[in-house]
């Protein structure tokens, strides 16, 4: 016992003189005293509970190893001159980069639009037998304004925004980041992608680098900048949650967009603007969050808007294919659902593809001879999985193309024609508390 009592403690018995022999033979005073600091600093930023422990240590330290000559200390061992400090750069996080490169592009966009309302209630026989020639005869009219985001991608001024954000308006105020204004024009709203251009009178501006959406992988980094709810230049982080979202999964059905989603966080106010990589390029526009959800946002592929954009700069206005039909995702459990039905009048042999389930009246369907209930297996050779398939497919078509209908009536195989055409213009797109 006494043996090994003996040799622990003769393992730390050094002699002052045989230890700063060693210390000076591998380094200055000074760097020796800054290695033993290192360690101890460290711990003090991360609990303040061993802090005193720690300082004991290192007053024992200074009295062992006081160096020959002390006055080339010109400092207390533990304080940092102020010039020093000063001089160290802090380190800047890859979010901090995007935003430095980006964000001066990204603008805050209000819009103020009049509409004329007339109260339904006075319409009703019952008040206007009580207040006669008392009922209001003219509308009223109500000034609705909007917030929302957009972000510059050409140096002489054309924006890219949500349709949304400036549905039913010509004109718009635009906010730089710098605090400029200026009077935007409206070139073109697409309601179908959900994608708008508005022009700036203003030259040599900040603009966004854009990426390619058709590389993204779920699992990277994801930053959105916006104006949520009038908080101007908002910057928040996640992860691409999921890629390829239909619109029918969020709610949007009348819209061909195959969305981003992230669980960055997007509020009323952030539609319209850019969800970034980590490079600092634009790889969507923020554009809808599910209602009472948490960390569902969702975004256009910056693919999409890009070539949406273009149209909309050239011409004003987009056009797209147009079949004509209503339809749902055919599944074992719908095809079981409508057999098992006594009142569908209808049987189904098949479980995948897609059901239609209406043809509108004088649409390029109903002249080619769809019917609901006809089960659409292929389109041009494509195999064809569920509706969004269809959109798809048709959205890459251009109009007056023509389309080989692959399908099923009953237990029987047909081959249909037809012959897409401009989608007629859709009602006025309305904005819900769904899509910011």
């Amino acid at each position: 016992m006494q043996t090994e009592n003996r040799q622990s403690h003769n393992r730390f018995e050094v002699s002052p003189l045989d230890l700063d022999r060693n210390i000076r033979q591998h380094c200055s005073t000074r760097d020796f005293v800054r290695s033993k600091l290192l360690t101890p600093l460290g711990l003090i930023l991360l609990g303040a509970g061993g802090a005193v422990a720690i300082n004991y240590e290192l007053t024992k330290s200074m009295m062992f190893f006081t160096p020959q000559h002390p006055a080339s200390i010109s400092t207390p061992i533990a304080s940092v001159p102020a010039d020093r400090l000063a001089s160290v750069p802090t380190p800047a996080n890859f979010i901090t980069q995007v935003v430095d490169k980006a964000g001066a592009a990204v603008v805050r966009i209000d819009s103020k639009q009049t509409i004329t309302k007339q109260s339904a209630i006075f319409n009703d026989p019952f008040f206007q037998k009580f207040f006669g020639s008392q009922v209001p005869s003219s509308p009223s009219k109500e000034i609705v304004r909007g917030i929302g985001s957009g972000f510059i991608i050409s140096s002489n001024g054309e924006i890219l925004t949500n349709a949304h954000v400036v549905n039913g308006v010509n004109t718009v105020k635009v906010t730089l980041k710098d605090g400029r204004t200026f009077q935007g024009k409206v070139m073109g709203t697409d309601p179908v992608t959900d994608v708008a251009v508005v022009k700036i009178p203003s030259n040599n501006l900040p603009t966004v680098e854009l990426g390619d959406s058709a590389r993204l992988r779920s699992g990277e980094w994801a930053i959105a900048i916006g104006n949520p709810l009038g908080l101007d230049n908002t910057v928040t982080s996640g992860i691409i949650s999921a890629t390829g979202r239909a619109s029918s999964d969020i709610g949007a059905p009348d819209e061909r967009v195959n969305f981003i989603q992230t669980d960055a966080a997007i509020n009323p106010g952030n539609s319209g603007g850019p969800l970034l990589n980590a490079r600092g390029q634009v790889i969507g526009m923020n554009t809808a969050i599910i209602q009472d959800a948490r960390g569902l946002g969702f975004a256009i592929p910056i693919n999409t808007a890009k070539t949406i954009a273009n149209q909309l700069i050239a011409n004003g206005s987009v056009k797209h294919p147009y079949l004509g039909i209503e339809m749902v995702t055919l599944t074992p459990d719908l095809q079981k659902k409508i057999n098992d039905d006594p009142n569908s009048n209808l049987t189904i042999y098949h479980s995948q593809g897609v059901l239609v389930t209406k043809v509108i009246l004088d649409s390029p369907a109903a002249k080619a001879g769809l019917r609901s209930g006809d089960a659409i297996e292929q389109i041009d050779g494509q195999q064809i999985k569920d509706a969004n398939s269809v959109q798809q497919i048709v959205e890459q078509k251009q109009v007056g193309s023509n389309l080989q209908i692959g399908l099923y009536r009953g237990d029987r195989p047909r081959s249909v024609s037809v012959t897409t055409v401009a989608m007629p213009a859709p009602k006025q797109l309305s904005q819900s508390p769904s899509t910011p």
